[in-house]
Order: C-alpha cells, then sequence, then structure tokens
C-alpha cells in the first residue's frame, strides 16, 4: 500500500509535466510560423520597389523599340508582325539586331515585354452605326438583338437626352439593381460595354469568354460556353484613330472596313503572312500603303481610293505589358504608349495587373 501510494503523486507529475512541454511547443511553433509570416511579409515590402523598378526598365525599352523602329529605312512607313517590336524577326543588320524583348536580367531580377499594337482593331468610339451592325453580323447575333445593342452603344456615348428606337438612355438603367446612369461620352474602358443594354457576357467575350474571369467593379463576370466566334472584345479598342492597321488586323476586323467581305479579308491576310501563311515570320510581306489591297481582291478603282478613310499601314497607339520576376514574385506592368516620333513615346497611363 505504501508504493501505491508513493506512485500516483509521480504519475500525475508527468503527465503535467508532458502538458506543459505540449503546451510550449505549440506556443513555439506558433511563434515560428508567426515569424516566417513577418519574414516573409517584410521580403515583399522589399521587392515592391525593385519590382517597380524592373516594370518601369520593361516600359523605358519599350519606348526605345518602337522609337527606333521609326528610323530603320526598310521598315520606313509602316509598321507589321514580323518587326522587331511585335516579336518578329526584324532585320539581320537594323538598328535592332541586338535587341531582346525576352528574359532580361536586370539585378536580382528579369523581365519580358510584350508589345501590342492597339490599332489592330477599331476604336469603338469612332465606330458609326454600320461598322456597330456589321460587327454583330460577324458575331452572328441576331438581329433584333443587334439593333438594341447598336442602338444602346450609340445613346451610351451620345449626349443627346431622347434615346433611340431600341436604345437606352439613364432612365433605363436606373430601374436596373444596382442603379446606375448612363455614361454618354466616349468610352474609357472597353470593359464598360457590359453595362450597355443588350451587352451580355458571351457578347463581350465571344469565344474568349470559356473559362475566363474578370472582375469589373462589384460585378463578377465568368465566360460561359462560347456562343460566339468572336466577341466585341476582340473587334475593337477604346483608343487609337478611326483607321486600323491593314498589317496586323485580323480577319474578322477587316470585315469591319466598308467594301471587305470574308473572303477579300482572309485573302488580305493570307498574302501579307507570305508562303507559310504564318504571320510575324521572315517570309511576310507588309503591305506598304492601303491602297495595295484594292487590286489583290478586285475592288473596284472608285471604292479602293476609299479605302484610307478606314485602313491605313501605320500604328501609333501600343500596349506594353511587362512580365517581371523575382525569386517566386511575378507581377505584370502593362503601359499605354503614344508613339508620335521616334523622340517622342510618350506613357500616357500604367498600372499593375
Amino acid at each position: 500500500m505504501k508504493l501505491i501510494v508513493q506512485t500516483r503523486p509521480r504519475g500525475i507529475a508527468v503527465i503535467i509535466v508532458m502538458m506543459v512541454i505540449v503546451v510550449f511547443g505549440l506556443l513555439a511553433a506558433d511563434l515560428a510560423y508567426n515569424m516566417k509570416v513577418e519574414t516573409k511579409l517584410a521580403r515583399n515590402v522589399e521587392s515592391e520597389g525593385d519590382l517597380e523598378w524592373l516594370g518601369r526598365s520593361g516600359v523605358e525599352l519599350a519606348r526605345y523599340v518602337l522609337g527606333q523602329q521609326l528610323n530603320i529605312p526598310s521598315e520606313a512607313g509602316f509598321d507589321a508582325l514580323n518587326q522587331k517590336w511585335a516579336g518578329g524577326p526584324g532585320g539581320t543588320n537594323d538598328l535592332l539586331a541586338d535587341i531582346t524583348l525576352e528574359n532580361n536580367q536586370l539585378g536580382r531580377g528579369r523581365f519580358s515585354v510584350k508589345i501590342i499594337d492597339l490599332e489592330r482593331r477599331v476604336n469603338i468610339n469612332f465606330a458609326n452605326e454600320e461598322i456597330l451592325k456589321q460587327a454583330l453580323r460577324l458575331m452572328g447575333l441576331d438581329s433584333f438583338d443587334a439593333s438594341t445593342v447598336v442602338d444602346s452603344i450609340q445613346d451610351w456615348r451620345d449626349k443627346s437626352l431622347n434615346a433611340r428606337v431600341n436604345g437606352a438612355k439613364s432612365e433605363y438603367y436606373l430601374n436596373l439593381s444596382p442603379p446606375y446612369v448612363a455614361k454618354e461620352g466616349p468610352f474609357d474602358d472597353l470593359s464598360e460595354l457590359l453595362l450597355v443594354r443588350g451587352v451580355t457576357p458571351e457578347i463581350y467575350w465571344g469565344g474568349a469568354g470559356t473559362n475566363r474571369f474578370r472582375q469589373l467593379g462589384s460585378r463578377s463576370v465568368v465566360g460561359a460556353d462560347p456562343t460566339f466566334s468572336s466577341g466585341l472584345v476582340d473587334l475593337f479598342s477604346t483608343v487609337g484613330r478611326l483607321q486600323i492597321n491593314i498589317n496586323t488586323a485580323t480577319a474578322e476586323v477587316l470585315q469591319l472596313v466598308p467594301s471587305i467581305d470574308r473572303s477579300m479579308a482572309e485573302r488580305i491576310v493570307q498574302e501579307r503572312a507570305g508562303l507559310d501563311g504564318v504571320d510575324g515570320t521572315e517570309d511576310d510581306r507588309p503591305y506598304h500603303s492601303p491602297t495595295e489591297i484594292g487590286p489583290l481582291v478586285g475592288m473596284p478603282p472608285t471604292v479602293a481610293s476609299q479605302l484610307p478613310r478606314f485602313a491605313g499601314v501605320r500604328s501609333f497607339t501600343f500596349e506594353a505589358q511587362v512580365d517581371v520576376e523575382m525569386d517566386q514574385y511575378r507581377r505584370r506592368l502593362v503601359a499605354l504608349l503614344l508613339r508620335n516620333s521616334p523622340r517622342d513615346v510618350q506613357i500616357l497611363n500604367m498600372h499593375w495587373e
């Protein structure tokens, strides 16, 4: 009995000690985790500045390449997808022969630049009623829905008080949930189209909407199964001139030019792509003037003479996408650029995606 009385307190003491050890172990693990989080946050703050400068370096490289492109005699007067700025091979003896836009090492990080011609699409702020109708016909929208979208787009950017027959003004939008007013001004961002009466995510994204998620203010848009081969986002932009660049535009966009049908558009793309049929390669044959496509597709001279109103071969507005990487951190800086001359390539705005 004496042995039993002495063993019980010792067993309780062992249990208490083990509980204390477990508690301290949990506290130590929690402290270690918090220290790891704090260290990571500190590293993130430290890397933010470096990532910022990497992104800006990429934008400056894009400005340099776009400016120097104008100084290459053999490519003077036109912009095409086989040139260095577009990721093409460029010339072997030109000013940009030793320049690369991919995987540029700078300090502990690296960056890659992709330059996109924004005049490969039609500026929706300049698109007239016929161009809007043609775009929706290409997408396969029925005439009733198309008339609603066309009238509503024009009402959205028009300051007049009266809505068109199938359009909508603020009176219509204020009855929605949540309510909002019509812009009654030019589109600043193409995603504004999703606020316009009749424009659904399927119409906006087209085939590109599959499995794509976009956050637009308080509205989340998830692309459903593609209903249309192309969407408004594939055909229009909000910057650039009225004229599209026939050296960079797709066959779908080319069909928005009056008097160019599908067979003509496909022929234009086929001829500029060269023998391999692929844009952006060494055997490309860019157009030097929009009037060159008239005889190519059998267009009457009187009609071909009107092409320069809607089509050109030079671009002025570009988007530079700079993908930066440092350690395990990756970000993308997007800049809108306006090129006026070799020494004047302006940054209109920049933002991180």
